[in-house]
């Protein structure tokens, strides 16, 4: 079967925070050094971006695009993300959607529809004053074919479940539009595992995204489908199979012989800058499972100065809870707990970044650029080498620390300090020594 790697949410350069590098042409060039074959556009709604989209798109088969000129296997797919800003049932919403779209007619209504509510030049990701729920009926009703995912649906304060500013189901956003609701974006700070606990997502597919910034995080979470032999991608295609992504189908109508969402690639979900609760100004943060609390510069427990286990117990000032928090709150499975037949998941570490450990240098070093670049020449991805590429090759291409690197990531033997409000966790394949003593022995 054919293996299809898609990255549907990241952001061009008209975004804001965004890398000037985030071009169709790079970012082309980037999914070939990942190892992806389905790109969204992001940002279709920028009349700039989408501007540049219809000048240097061509069709590449139904719903598809590629760049003009390119006869490879990369191929886009219209995308963006909307920040919608409204308050509804007593509280204000912050709720981020991701949109694919069909072609670029479906685009250009969508598009027209929005500026009467907000201003597009203003960012790549819009900020428009409308509900989630309007403003999905307002694609389904320029194409029927729309797809609408609720994006990183756990952070705090953008998202559909988040506990600053979301709802307590997907069905309190969304209504009757809710099984017009194909699939649901688990955000870097949690992991397929951790969703599996809400019964209420096993309707939905359960999709990872890099949300990237820059180039070198395309990818940092994608989507893998296998394709049945003979079957070729198409937008139509990839809707159907997010459909069928869900926990409920694949328990009931699930054939692994036909074209599939297989699973996904996650970043270690610690490592995401909401994972657990606290409070960044006091450099405090918990897990909530120690009711002492534990100060992370010290490691030791501490009496809490306030009654309310949310509020920071050195300030007394509230925390920001957690995705950890948060999906405990709703979750009606315990930790473990899972549906009868969901898709997989892996989780990894970026190329670069064991590069980086195994040097004891920064990533964004000569160092490890030359080495990543040798590497990725030799072995076609990134993709290929962190999942597929056997220790023996590896051996005749790079030194054992790089190898002994690949093989604790593949191995989930890493070290992880969670990331909580706002701050992004750390995670390390070697810890401290380990490096030392790794270049003193053979893995082999």
């Amino acid at each position: 079967m054919q293996k299809i790697v898609a990255d549907l949410h990241f952001h061009s350069k008209f975004s804001r925070a965004t890398s000037a590098e985030m071009t169709l042409e790079n970012l082309r060039l980037w999914a070939k050094y990942k190892g992806v074959n389905l790109l969204g556009t992001a940002d279709f709604t920028h009349p700039f971006w989408f501007s540049a989209l219809k000048k240097n798109l061509a069709e590449a088969g139904s719903g598809l695009y590629q760049l003009k000129g390119e006869s490879d296997e990369i191929k886009f797919v219209l995308s963006t993300e909307i920040s919608c800003i409204y308050a509804e049932f007593g509280k204000v919403r912050r709720i981020h959607l991701v949109f694919l779209m069909p072609n670029f007619a479906a685009v250009e209504k969508f598009n027209e529809r929005l500026t009467n509510i907000g201003n597009l030049y203003s960012d790549g990701r819009p900020i428009l004053g409308i509900s989630a729920y309007n403003l999905a009926k307002i694609a389904l009703e320029c194409d029927q074919r729309a797809i609408i995912i609720p994006a990183h649906i756990w952070t705090p304060w953008f998202s559909v479940l988040g506990s600053k500013s979301g709802y307590d189901s997907i069905k309190e956003c969304f209504r009757d539009l809710t099984s017009r609701i194909l699939a649901v974006e688990t955000g870097l700070s949690s992991d397929p595992a951790m969703n599996w606990r809400v019964s209420d997502l096993d309707n939905f597919a359960l999709v990872s995204n890099g949300d990237g910034h820059s180039l070198g995080n395309i990818a940092r979470e994608a989507n893998i489908f296998y394709l049945k032999k003979g079957e070729a991608l198409t937008y139509d295609l990839l809707r159907k199979m997010l459909k069928e992504g869900s926990a409920n189908f694949r328990e009931h109508g699930f054939n692994e012989n036909n074209s599939h969402f297989a699973y996904t690639i996650e970043f270690y979900p610690e490592e995401g800058k909401y994972h657990w609760s606290g409070h960044r100004a006091c450099g405090y943060k918990t897990d909530h499972k120690n009711k002492s609390k534990i100060n992370p510069e010290t490691n030791s427990g501490q009496k809490s100065k306030v009654a309310d286990e949310n509020l920071c117990p050195k300030c007394g000032r509230p925390m920001t809870l957690g995705v950890i928090y948060r999906v405990d709150e709703l979750a009606d499975r315990p930790v473990g707990g899972k549906p009868e037949n969901p898709a997989s998941y892996k989780s990894l570490v970026q190329l670069s970044q064991i590069i980086a450990e195994s040097f004891r240098v920064g990533e964004n070093t000569l160092t490890v650029k030359n080495e990543y670049t040798r590497l990725i020449r030799e072995f076609g991805s990134e993709l290929a080498i962190l999942e597929d590429v056997s220790p023996s090759d590896l051996k005749n291409q790079t030194n054992e620390r790089i190898i002994e690197g690949i093989m604790r990531v593949r191995k989930g033997d890493i070290f992880i300090d969670p990331g909580y409000d706002g701050e992004f966790g750390k995670v390390k394949v070697f810890k401290d020594g380990d490096r030392e003593k790794s270049a003193q022995k053979s893995l082999f």
